[in-house]
């Protein structure tokens, strides 16, 4: 999870949304990041197979009314 914190020391909408996924994911993605932009989310880092990728696809489309924009998790 990035350590973006906002200057009131609230964690940002995009620290929430990788915690929770990472919750969901355990370790199968590695440097999970969420960038949230006005019209959708892009999601980076990497995990081990394909399966690991669509799963964290399916729970941000879960998690959030957000259409995902790209799915930029590496799989190594």
């Amino acid at each position: 999870m990035s350590t973006n914190v906002l200057a009131s020391g609230i964690l940002s909408e995009e620290d929430r949304l990788e915690g929770m996924l990472q919750r969901l994911l355990g370790n199968r993605v590695r440097d999970l990041r969420v960038i949230r932009l006005p019209d959708g989310l892009i999601l980076q880092g990497w995990s081990a197979t394909y399966h690991a990728k669509q799963l964290a696809q399916h729970a941000a489309m879960e998690l959030t009314d957000l259409p995902i924009l790209a799915n930029e998790i590496e799989v190594l």
